[in-house]
């Protein structure tokens, strides 16, 4: 699928043609991941960040968010709780907090693996090399870093840099990679000033890439932001800015499953969160094949709010892991079992395992 495919199919409003499209990509995902519906428990460490996110409700500037870090042993019980339900991941997420040091995060990967079968993945935002490599040593095995649009102009719109720092996601994703972890990335729809090209831009780059991990999520910006009070508007023609619906995401989730037929990607919270009927059904219907069960605790969650009104956020981690059982095996799909690597079969022939 080339440039000009990719930028029709997502300007596309022929319900029939589309059609094709979610068959065809399911077509593909049964073909390159299988059935298995692979859960991966999300544990949301910490809610401090350094950045100033246009868009994101752990800024640093909010001054309404109540902080939070979590103990090591509320991590290990979350842990433990991931492997009593039988998934093959957990991920450890936070915003960039420096406050989460390099050598306590590297204990707790090492108690990971040590005392329990899980993959780990680590989500902490642009940290140095050094501590990179210290958490690949410790045994992380994979790390998802989202380049959210591959604009550079409104990517410094939306992500200003920490002063004294520029960023550069793409250059950090090739980093992990060469340090060996396997990397995961991905987008937003529909930012303010985000072209229908510049999103087929975006999905090139998953396949330049050679992403294990794709996550696509509709832009919703958290009213506490300069982008959630309306402080800045897009400059570019009606006609050019793509929308942030649900439709335009599945588009992506399609695409990227189709020019990545490999990649493990998630049907995400934020799909959830639009459509709480079926978004997550709907997700993996049209390209997806992992879920995240959100085991962090109760006291916790309703602070990790990088949005407002994220589905699920009262459920409890038992709540969680129910639901979404019921909500795979309502598609004809069934539980992952395992880790979860990326896929390592194509027509029977086994290929590399990663994501």
């Amino acid at each position: 699928m080339d440039h000009s495919e990719i930028l029709a199919w997502l300007k596309e409003t022929n319900e029939e043609r589309l059609d094709k499209l979610w068959r065809n990509t399911d077509v593909v995902r049964k073909q390159y991941v299988g059935d298995e519906v692979h859960l991966r428990g999300l544990i949301e460490i910490s809610n401090y960040c350094v950045r100033q996110c246009g868009y994101c409700g752990l800024r640093r500037d909010n001054g309404k968010l109540e902080r939070y870090r979590m103990t090591a042993d509320e991590i290990m019980a979350c842990v433990r709780e991931a492997e009593g339900y039988g998934y093959g991941t957990v991920v450890l997420q936070s915003g960039e907090d420096y406050g989460i040091e390099t050598e306590w995060l590297a204990d707790i990967v090492r108690r990971i693996k040590a005392e329990t079968g899980l993959a780990v993945t680590l989500s902490m935002g642009e940290r140095p090399n050094e501590d990179l490599e210290v958490w690949r040593q410790a045994g992380a095995d994979r790390y998802l870093l989202r380049f959210e649009t591959s604009a550079p102009t409104l990517y410094r719109l939306i992500h200003p840099s920490v002063p004294g720092k520029t960023s550069d996601r793409i250059a950090i994703l090739r980093k992990l990679r060469e340090i060996g972890y396997e990397v995961g990335s991905g987008v937003m729809i529909g930012i303010p000033g985000q072209t229908y090209e510049s999103i087929a831009r975006d999905i090139e780059l998953f396949r330049q890439l050679d992403l294990d991990m794709i996550g696509v999520g509709p832009y919703i910006p958290h009213p506490a932001t300069p982008l959630g009070i309306g402080q800045w508007k897009s400059a570019i023609p009606a006609d050019e800015q793509a929308p942030n619906t649900e439709e335009m995401t599945y588009k992506v989730i399609a695409l990227a499953r189709i020019v990545c037929p490999e990649a493990n990607i998630p049907s995400t919270t934020a799909l959830a969160t639009i459509n709480t009927a079926t978004g997550r059904e709907l997700g993996l219907m049209r390209g997806a094949n992992v879920v995240m069960p959100n085991l962090t605790p109760p006291q916790y969650r309703a602070n990790y709010e990088i949005y407002p009104a994220k589905a699920c956020i009262k459920e409890t981690g038992p709540d969680c892991h129910r639901c979404l059982l019921r909500r795979i095996e309502s598609i004809g799909r069934r539980p992952g079992k395992g880790r979860g690597d990326r896929s390592a079969f194509s027509n029977g022939l086994e290929k590399k395992a990663g994501f």
